[in-house]
């Protein structure tokens, strides 16, 4: 029996010691070819002609032993590894003169989309059309010398990692710090694996374009000035393509104060100096460029501290479509805890039209310390409903609104079906729970809304809606406000919810 479970035992070991990246026996290890790791030498041209060898060989690890780089450019290849031992720092070397990293490549299909999406080359890590390719182990990546700014030219850096039309690639174990515009950009790739990053940066996390079958877990990111994970479908490739077949499991995201995620201070001081002034942004988001658009994504398991919340938005003609979420919890939340925005923003070609979102599922998802400015959003434009959403087992407890807010309350929001979808940009709402406009067949169950002060408004308010059901739906009343206001509702349905029955305002 003895013998039995010593063999088990050490049986358990070895797969969790091969669970994680181990170091090379063997492959090129960059001190080789002229690498100092000192922190002062510029160490890129060494680090390139060791990829340019692995390469030759036919492929390998290319080999970071512990020490600081300093470096520009480093341009992937196919079939080729870096792997970051412990205590290896790749740092992103600032500019001198005209010396400094690749240019931005010329972009004839840069118009629908900013800077930083249209641009891959002026990065500290690239590669355009790869097979094969991973950054793996516990090292770091320091994009100090990186801008968070765009547009710029040569010699000025702009993103941590950028890869485009690539396939089979992996990103395992490393920690981002400071990663500039984007810690990743992910344009065009398929067959992409992300486990286990740590990122603590200073714009976006996870910026995943125009990608197929992605899957994102046990990541860690604190993106206070711009979004944790983001889900994009630009039109940078020069054609609307979809992001779709993606698993997200498993995440935090937050605002912190820049690097306090990763010197486990927690800071949250810097909230007035986040670039939107609108408060930590972080979260897990879809769009905003949204030509491609979304369909069969699955979210479980993640954790939102001290961020804006859950956003799923299609405002440039794509179809956000076939989407399942559950088991999210959030704490803190700088503005709507769910956002869902379907708008006519069409930053695309002539002739672009309005797309759609519909088939989504949200499920078992606890708030805390929500802002009430902006309750739960779900907004479609007129003649666009957003179409057959589910949200089951929701409790969101919302804090009062201060005095400058309470001024501020509108009767209705406004369309403002050409903007820029973010919840801040439509002002304070007129429920503090939900509303609900330009929508058709939607379902609240087991959904509970609950004060942490004072309120004045209504709970939920439903705005031409086109069949709704609401079942098992609490919520805490605000003084002589009804729960539920509705106006322009058709096929409404309220079961097991007496409260909401007899507190009922139609306009």
């Amino acid at each position: 029996m003895m013998r039995c479970f010593v063999f088990l035992l050490l049986l358990g070991l070895g797969f969790i010691r091969n669970a994680a990246a181990a170091p090379p026996t063997s492959g090129f290890n960059i001190r080789d070819f002229g690498a100092k790791g000192d922190s002062t030498t510029l160490d890129s041209d060494a680090i390139n002609r060791a990829i340019t060898a692995a390469a030759k060989a036919g492929g390998g690890t290319v080999y970071f032993p512990a020490g600081t780089y300093r470096s520009y450019s480093i341009r992937l290849q196919s079939h080729i590894a870096l792997y970051l031992d412990q205590g290896a720092t790749l740092l992103a070397a600032a500019p001198v003169g005209s010396v400094g990293y690749d240019a931005p490549e010329p972009a004839s299909n840069d118009k629908f989309q900013d800077f930083g999406h249209s641009h891959w080359h002026n990065s500290l890590i690239w590669g355009e059309n790869l097979v094969d390719i991973s950054i793996l182990g516990p090292g770091t990546i320091h994009g100090q010398g990186l801008t968070r700014e765009g547009p710029h030219q040569a010699p000025v850096g702009n993103k941590a990692i950028a890869l485009k039309l690539c396939r089979n690639v992996l990103l395992k174990d490393f920690t981002v710090r400071q990663g500039g515009h984007f810690a990743l950009l992910a344009t065009g790739v398929d067959n992409l694996t992300i486990d286990n990053l740590k990122l603590d940066t200073n714009r976006d996390g996870l910026d995943i374009d125009c990608c197929q079958n992605v899957r994102v877990s046990n990541c860690t990111i604190n993106s206070p000035w711009d979004d944790g994970i983001c889900l994009k479908s630009s039109f940078a490739l020069g054609y609307a393509r979809p992001t779709e077949n993606v698993t997200i499991t498993n995440c935090q995201v937050s605002g912190f104060d820049r690097g306090t995620l990763l010197d486990g201070t927690y800071q949250r001081k810097e909230a007035a100096l986040v670039p939107d002034h609108e408060g930590p942004t972080s979260r897990i988001k879809f769009g905003t460029e949204s030509n491609g658009g979304f369909r069969n994504i699955a979210i479980s398991n993640c954790v939102f501290t001290y961020c804006r919340g859950l956003a799923l938005e299609t405002v440039d003609g794509g179809l956000l479509e076939d989407v399942t979420i559950d088991n999210i919890t959030m704490r803190d939340v700088t503005n709507s805890p769910i956002f869902l925005r379907l708008s006519s923003r069409l930053r695309g070609p002539a002739g672009t039209a309005t797309g759609a979102l519909r088939r989504i599922s949200i499920s078992n998802v606890t708030v805390y310390n929500a802002d009430a400015r902006f309750a739960t959003l779900i907004s479609g434009v007129p003649g666009h409903p957003i179409e057959d959403v589910r949200l089951s087992n929701i409790r969101i407890w919302y804090k009062p609104l201060d005095a400058a807010s309470v001024a501020g309350i509108q009767t209705d929001l406004p369309e403002d079906e050409n903007g820029y979808p973010e919840p801040q940009k439509l002002g304070v709402g007129p429920a503090y729970g939900f509303y609900i406009r330009h929508a058709k067949n939607i379902e609240l169950r087991d959904v509970s809304i609950h004060l942490l002060g004072a309120e004045t408004r209504p709970a939920l308010m439903l705005v031409d809606v086109d069949g709704a059901s609401l079942r098992n739906v609490s919520a805490d009343k605000a003084g002589a406000e009804p729960l539920l206001v509705l106006k322009g509702v058709q096929r409404l349905s309220v079961s097991e919810s007496e409260p909401l029955k007899k507190s009922t305002r139609t306009r």
